[in-house]
């Protein structure tokens, strides 16, 4: 998409309050949204229903349908949002998870159950899961042994979100699990595709991992903007720089692809730390945009300027280098491209 069109076609991958943040500001931009989520939650009520009913982990897809609600501050979207407490069997799941768990043994389909639960939000898009199967997580994590050049596996969204070790790698279980049908259609018709933010290593990563997505993310003509977290987060990123959170999505996927990497212009200070950025965007064949992204004083996109942000850069020309990268006419490696 070289400008900006009347309603474009816009594809959100993500999970948890990360994407939720990019709903909120994508739907002020356009009605023709697809959040494609991840399914590899195994906590809390979403870990409970994935382990007695064999369903996908309803929590993140449940959020992404209340950020997408016709009235997000509304009886039902705050009913789907809404978590019972006490100490019975309810205590802890969301009226949104129940829902979902139903529909789905209703109707046999999760994407079916997601599209009726859709209908009675009236939301704007659609909500559909990354996988029609659960996935699990993976994760080679040092620092968790005396000797920090040993590593160890640790399996597990929650396990792997919350680890005080070093997360080195991860990879789905299984490794080669299918992708969804419709969630592949929505990226290959898309004008806009939008990774992140969200957590690095559970969240966002896990799309590139998924061989299906990763082909139809690396061929279609949609443009890519990568939204790179504020900061770091305690456990599965600690200490992470936001070049270094570009390393390792690189290292997942060499040759995954993008337009443009979104920074929030406070995160990362004028001069050498922004140069460095720079840099490790180059392996994504990406440029990177500064932008005021933040909501004042916390580590959450704020919707408003997030949208504003999407908005301005989309009406930009599109970066000619990582086109060429898709159309298969760039050679795949890590040339030193100057952007100025």
């Amino acid at each position: 998409m070289s400008g900006w069109e009347a309603d474009p076609a816009v594809v959100a991958l993500g999970g948890g309050h990360g994407l939720y943040a990019t709903l909120t500001a994508v739907r002020r931009l356009t009605r023709r949204i697809t959040a494609v989520v991840t399914v590899a939650d195994d906590g809390g009520s979403s870990g409970r229903l994935r382990a007695e009913l064999g369903m996908l982990p309803p929590g993140d897809l449940r959020m992404a349908l209340a950020a997408l609600a016709e009235d997000p501050d509304g009886v039902w979207a705050g009913t789907v949002q809404h978590r019972f407490g006490g100490s019975g069997a309810l205590a802890g799941h969301s009226v949104g998870n129940l829902l979902l768990a139903g529909l789905t043994e209703v109707l046999g389909d999760p994407v079916a159950a997601l599209d009726e639960v859709g209908r009675l939000l009236r939301i704007t898009g659609r909500v559909l899961p990354m996988s029609p199967v659960p996935l699990d997580i993976e994760a080679e994590v040092s620092g968790l042994e005396e000797d920090p050049r040993i590593g160890r596996c640790i399996r597990g969204q929650v396990a792997v979100a919350t680890t005080p070790g070093k997360v080195r790698r991860v990879r789905l279980i299984p490794s080669d699990p299918p992708a969804g049908a419709e969630a592949v259609s929505a990226i290959e018709h898309a004008d806009v595709v939008v990774l992140g933010p969200g957590s690095w290593f559970t969240s966002v990563i896990p799309h590139v991992l998924v061989p299906g997505l990763r082909t139809a993310l690396t061929h279609t003509r949609a443009r890519k903007v990568l939204v790179l977290n504020l900061a770091a987060e305690p456990g599965e990123t600690a200490g992470f720089s936001a070049e270094r959170h570009l390393h390792v999505l690189s290292q997942h996927a060499p040759d995954f692809a993008v337009d443009e990497v979104l920074v929030d212009s406070a995160s990362v200070p004028t001069g050498r730390q922004r140069e460095h950025v720079a840099r490790a965007a180059e392996q994504l064949r990406a440029r990177v945009v500064f932008s005021d992204v933040a909501e004042p004083g916390t580590d959450r996109h704020h919707p408003g300027k997030l949208a504003a942000a999407l908005d301005q850069l989309i009406r930009q020309p599109r970066p000619q280098l990582a086109g060429l990268a898709v159309q298969g006419r760039h050679p795949v490696g890590k040339e030193r491209v100057s952007w100025r």
